[in-house]
């Protein structure tokens, strides 16, 4: 069986380079999962649980910790393009692991449209130029061209370009944590009342939001060099910082803010408003940016999916070919841009955001359950794999935090993930019945 999923990855990374290392995988890792949405989070959290939001992100990091240790496993196995796709396929075969492709695919999507249309409202906010209508088009188109571009130079640009965008987003947030602190009242720090399971569910609902996001990049695999040892290191690097940092910023924010986090609507910047006005404008371009950012990295990931996909006969060909002088997919980039782009300039935010964080539990799911089969099978490709001790408990917390997670979200939601899950069935079904005549 080893053989078979090997012969299947070499021919899917055929023409890749892998160039991408440690360092760099870990700056798109942090790039992609600290999107804009953690300059508004912490009021929603505050609104959800008040005080009690840190221990909501504090469980939240135990069931994504979970999971990043079953990712890092698996991927040290199945290190190929597609990122949890090829897990579950390797694992359970290609109906699953197309089902998993569609939803990993769905989600990024939906995220790329929702965080562009966030990063050109904001922009519109900050800086109004006569038609907001008119600028805010031009600006979704501007910013995913430009991450687009970079992305179409090579895989060592893109991870460049995100490593880079990872410095300039954090400086804000360091700043913000750094300066803050000084300024904390610990008495807006003591929870009052008690929160009631449906408060607290929406909390970890909104924080798996916000920690979501490796599954993008573990898409770009076949462009990682020494895999088995880059993708464990960086995805354990990149989350463990976040956890912290994320921690860090809802401690400072309520602690600035108190009851008053619960209703701001840029809430990390009226936090620093406390300390000095100044301030306010800083942290609202850095959400800004922040946002624009993202997308690179998402570039970067996602269309590999759509790359993976096409190798595997299930998309058209053209999506599965690589330029002979950049060494990338073009034409699967192109797409996921364009599609993109059009969900930004016809969706908002909220909802765009929503379904995309919800359609990420079963891609997690499978991806825990991939990474006790491939053990259990021994598939090793590429180097000595990765063994995480406990990875049964690992995966156990990762499937039932996330089955809960599926669980807290509203019926129409909940409706909405399984048809988007019957409908990669049937297109899996149809594209099957095609390939045989």
């Amino acid at each position: 069986m080893a053989t078979t999923i090997k012969a299947e990855v070499v021919h899917r990374d055929a023409g890749l380079v892998r160039e991408i290392g440690v360092w760099s995988f870990a700056a798109t890792i942090i790039n992609v999962v600290v999107g804009g949405g953690i300059f508004a989070a912490p009021a929603a959290l505050a609104g959800s649980v008040g005080a009690w939001a840190p221990f909501a992100l504090l469980a939240c990091g135990i069931a994504m910790g979970a999971i990043v240790l079953c990712c890092a496993e698996a991927g040290s196995r199945v290190p190929s393009s597609g990122g949890t796709y090829a897990y579950v396929e390797a694992a359970f075969g290609p109906a699953p692991g197309f089902i998993a492709g569609m939803m990993l695919w769905l989600s990024c999507v939906l995220a790329a449209g929702g965080i562009a249309a966030a990063f050109a409202d904001a922009i519109v906010a900050l800086y109004p130029l006569g038609a907001p209508g008119v600028q805010r088009i031009v600006l979704i188109v501007a910013v995913m061209a430009l991450v687009t571009a970079i992305n179409l130079r090579g895989a060592r640009e893109g991870a460049r370009f995100a490593g880079i965008a990872t410095v300039v987003k954090l400086v804000p947030l360091l700043l913000f944590i750094g300066v803050g602190a000084f300024w904390v009242d610990p008495a807006n720090l003591k929870p009052t009342g008690s929160v009631g399971p449906g408060s607290f569910g929406a909390a970890i609902i909104l924080s798996i939001f916000t920690f979501s996001g490796m599954e993008t990049m573990l898409s770009a695999s076949g462009e990682v060099s020494r895999p088995e040892r880059t993708v464990p290191r960086a995805l354990m690097l990149a989350m463990g910082g976040v956890l912290l940092l994320y921690i860090a910023i809802q401690v400072v924010a309520q602690g600035l803010l108190g009851p008053q986090l619960a209703q701001s609507k840029e809430p990390l910047a009226q936090a620093l408003g406390v300390v000095h006005p100044g301030l306010v404008l800083l942290i609202a371009l850095g959400a800004a940016i922040s946002r624009g950012a993202w997308l690179g990295s998402d570039v970067l990931g996602a269309p590999r999916i759509l790359f993976a996909f096409a190798r595997d006969g299930f998309l058209p060909a053209a999506l599965g070919r690589v330029s002979e002088r950049t060494q990338v997919p073009t034409a699967a980039i192109l797409t996921h841009a364009i599609l993109g782009t059009a969900l930004a300039l016809a969706g908002e935010f909220d909802w765009l955001v929503l379904l995309s964080a919800l359609a990420t539990a079963p891609i997690y799911i499978g991806a825990c359950l991939a990474a006790v089969k491939l053990r259990r099978d021994n598939v090793q490709l590429l180097g000595s794999a990765f063994r995480v001790p406990g990875l049964r408990i690992a995966a156990t917390i990762g499937v039932l935090s996330m089955v809960a997670l599926i669980a807290l979200g509203q019926p129409n939601e909940i409706m909405g993930l399984f048809a988007a899950i019957g409908l990669s069935a049937i297109l899996y079904v149809a594209r099957r019945s095609v390939g045989r005549r």
